[in-house]
């Protein structure tokens, strides 16, 4: 397969992936900010913008306000961040439409009609009585492209790098999301490990959609070691780092069994695999959560950057 495709496919799934955490993150702050006074509500929306690395270009656009529509309408639809939901659709769809010949019909369908209708739905500023609604148009969507993926793509070279491109993706929202709502705006570093508000637990829960898969496995209980493990560890939950790293795995094992050799990609994922597998919870508060987290997001971005030079990926 041509280099440009597999970069077409690879970038597709890496933005509707990142729309749809954008999405949820958004979805979960504005709940919390619900239950919040003015002052610690603008704290929830601005982690949102840490959470996702914005910083700088968004207070180049607001300064520091971070109300919540200048916010919401900063990750949704302005022009003046490329990494905004509707960027994020609009570049899933300029890959999805040059690489349309190796995509299935219903894969593309999905792919335009999500883009035909997100950009009718963002076409003004999102006003709070609508955001809800908004939010849930977006992870609809990215539901059906899902949806269309999982039941007509052959499971071949295009639907390994497809796969790649949502996993890598994944396991870096998870991790952004859990080092800055268990580490950086934590009052103190004394606080790690101890019991918080239930309700920042629970938010942070939300984000990830695992809220009640956690309250399922723990009886209800809300842990904030416990609530670390399940979105590092758990090999069950489809969100959790340790998961997305098997899936990683799995679908690069396909390329090289397709293309008969594996790459330095297969060994910078296999050394991680092997530290997924080998540690415990308890090792990485003792070496540091932030510090864990911090490396492992340097190192998702070495397995994209290999992956993207070992298969000679054209822009």
């Amino acid at each position: 397969m041509l280099g440009r495709t597999a970069n077409g496919v690879f970038w597709m799934a890496r933005y509707l992936e990142r729309a749809e955490n954008t999405a949820r993150l958004l979805n979960a702050g504005f709940r919390m900010a619900l239950t919040r006074d003015v002052a610690t509500a603008q704290e929830e929306w601005r982690s949102l913008i840490v959470s996702v690395g914005m910083t700088p270009t968004y207070e180049a656009a607001h300064g520091q306000d971070y109300s919540g529509p200048a916010v919401w309408n900063f990750l949704l639809r302005e022009k003046a961040n490329p990494g905004s939901v509707l960027a994020m659709i609009e570049g899933a769809r300029t890959n999805a439409r040059g690489v349309r010949t190796a995509l299935t019909r219903e894969v593309w369908e999905a792919v335009n009609e999500s883009w035909m209708q997100l950009r009718e739905a963002l076409a003004r500023p999102v006003r709070e009585a609508s955001l809800g609604q908004v939010l849930g148009a977006i992870r609809r969507q990215m539901t059906l492209v899902r949806g269309a993926m999982d039941g007509t793509m052959l499971r071949n070279e295009i639907h390994n790098f497809t796969r790649i491109g949502t996993f890598i993706e994944r396991a870096d929202n998870t991790a952004r999301i859990l080092d800055v709502k268990y580490y950086l705006l934590l009052p103190s570093l004394a606080w790690v490990g101890s019991s918080l508000d239930n309700v920042q637990w629970d938010s942070l829960l939300r984000s990830v959609s695992g809220e009640r898969a956690y309250r399922w496995l723990n009886a209800g209980t809300m842990d904030p070691r416990g609530i670390a493990q399940f979105m590092i560890l758990d090999q069950r939950f489809p969100r959790s780092l340790h998961f997305c790293i098997d899936k990683l795995r799995s679908n690069l094992f396909g390329l090289a069994h397709e293309y008969g050799h594996e790459t330095s990609a297969h060994e910078l994922l296999r050394a991680l695999g092997t530290q997924f597998h080998e540690t415990t919870i308890e090792a990485i508060f003792e070496g540091g959560l932030h510090e864990f987290l911090t490396a492992f997001i340097a190192c998702n971005q070495q397995v994209a950057q290999a992956i993207e030079h070992d298969y000679r990926f054209i822009a």
